[in-house]
């Protein structure tokens, strides 16, 4: 089966290679794309730079896909694969029961699609690590702002399952303030959440520790 992906860059990437890229991004070292050519658009430009979209087509026969978005997974394993790749501040306690309760089968992956960490999601990470929302208005925030998936190449030979299409220039003048408005309104949403008050019956970080829940646990489905 053959999907389109977009890459939002300031840069024409006719050829992603293989092994470079920041390690501490969401799932890790990888080429990070989407289905959503509007997201890519969005991705592609600053504030006061212009940026492009690149078109890929991926032949997906013979890739390990891991979609995190599948229900197989719970919350707790996206942000499992946050606490691995990207720096948190947090208790360590929590960050060594979810990595160590709530862990993602990687070994063969080539690909691995799952929620963008943007900032507005990695505030929301953050603050149910720190106790301040619990599992359940987590869950309601990563609706917010309709902020996207992303597919993360992972191995060699997910990049040469990978053809380049075409390129298009994305002026930063029209995109920009989309890109600011997606944010805005997934952050405005967050603060209309009520989020600093105390949700009783709810499951907070501290009662799944306490509780020693697990993947199978039907209240984090």
């Amino acid at each position: 089966m053959k999907k389109q992906l977009f890459h939002g860059s300031d840069h024409i990437i006719e050829t992603p290679i293989y092994g470079v890229g920041k390690k501490h991004n969401d799932y890790g070292q990888g080429f990070y794309c989407t289905e959503d050519i509007a997201l890519a658009k969005e991705w592609a430009v600053s504030e006061e730079k212009d940026g492009y979209v690149n078109e890929y087509e991926i032949e997906t026969n013979g890739l390990h896909i891991l979609n995190i978005n599948d229900g197989s997974f719970t919350l707790l394993h996206w942000m499992g694969l946050l606490l691995n790749n990207r720096e948190f501040i947090l208790a360590r306690e929590a960050k060594r029961y979810i990595t160590d309760c709530f862990p993602v089968p990687l070994a063969g992956v080539d690909v691995i699609i799952g929620y963008r960490a943007d900032d507005s999601y990695f505030s929301y990470a953050r603050d149910f690590i720190s106790g301040v929302i619990s599992y359940e208005q987590l869950g309601k925030a990563m609706q917010l702002g309709s902020l996207g998936e992303q597919y993360c190449l992972k191995t060699e030979k997910a990049f040469q399952h990978l053809k380049f299409i075409a390129k298009e220039h994305v002026p930063s003048a029209e995109w920009y303030s989309k890109k600011m408005l997606r944010d805005r309104n997934a952050r405005n949403g967050y603060k209309d959440m009520e989020k600093e008050t105390y949700h009783r019956g709810e499951l907070y970080i501290s009662r799944i520790i306490d509780e020693e829940m697990k993947s199978d646990d039907l209240f984090l489905r």
